[in-house]
């Protein structure tokens, strides 16, 4: 069972978070538990799906991440997923496709070819947007394609970085509560990226310091 399945069986959105995961679980193991439907196999067979998507999700969510220690082997495949630049976004689309994996945990539904084109256009705004500053369409822009394109997992990727460049934006404006939220904005947005985590850390100190 993928995960993309896990969220549609407990009837959550990606990047939920465990609080949801347990509410949503509870909710419908109440629904669905043998013993208030006994007799009913496909409601049991229903309830073991429903079990075996917690248990998943329960284990990815739990996942240690953002720890100084993760190794050069995750830091690697990470680095070739989403090769970077300087400032934060993949290098191209023609780089970042002959240097990209395919996700190890997520399943990412094909893209159709107007999809596909839809995603790179939007790519080469978003650049734009972040050379100039201007973070407030950036984000609109990338939220709009994650709206259409929810579980790509280089949208999720550049929607989080969207929000960590105004996150740094805000920080050097002073502006630290207001950085905070666009900062934990992208960890929700792509949760399971470990050196996403790393980064952040370094922003949430620099906070700190300034405090």
């Amino acid at each position: 069972m993928d995960l993309a399945n896990c969220y549609r069986l407990l009837g959550l959105t990606y990047g939920a978070s465990l609080a949801e995961v347990k509410a949503s679980y509870r909710r419908l193991a109440r629904r669905y538990h043998p013993d208030v439907n006994a007799g009913d196999r496909l409601t049991q067979e229903k309830f073991i799906q429903l079990t075996e998507a917690y248990k998943l999700l329960l284990s990815v969510i739990n996942e240690p991440v953002g720890s100084a220690a993760v190794s050069s082997a995750s830091q690697t495949v990470a680095a070739k997923s989403a090769p970077q630049e300087a400032g934060g976004m993949p290098r191209s689309p023609a780089a970042a496709k002959a240097t990209r994996k395919p996700p190890v945990v997520h399943y990412t539904p094909p893209l159709s070819d107007m999809d596909k084109q839809l995603k790179w256009n939007a790519y080469e705004q978003l650049q734009q947007l972040l050379k100039c500053r201007r973070f407030a369409r950036a984000i609109a822009l990338v939220e709009g394609l994650a709206q259409r394109i929810p579980f790509d997992p280089e949208v999720r990727q550049w929607q989080a970085i969207a929000y960590i460049s105004w996150g740094r934006h805000l920080i050097q404006e002073g502006q630290l509560d207001k950085a905070r939220i666009y900062l934990k904005k992208a960890l929700k947005t792509d949760p399971h990226n470990r050196s996403l985590w790393a980064e952040i850390e370094k922003d949430f100190q620099r906070i700190e310091e300034m405090l």
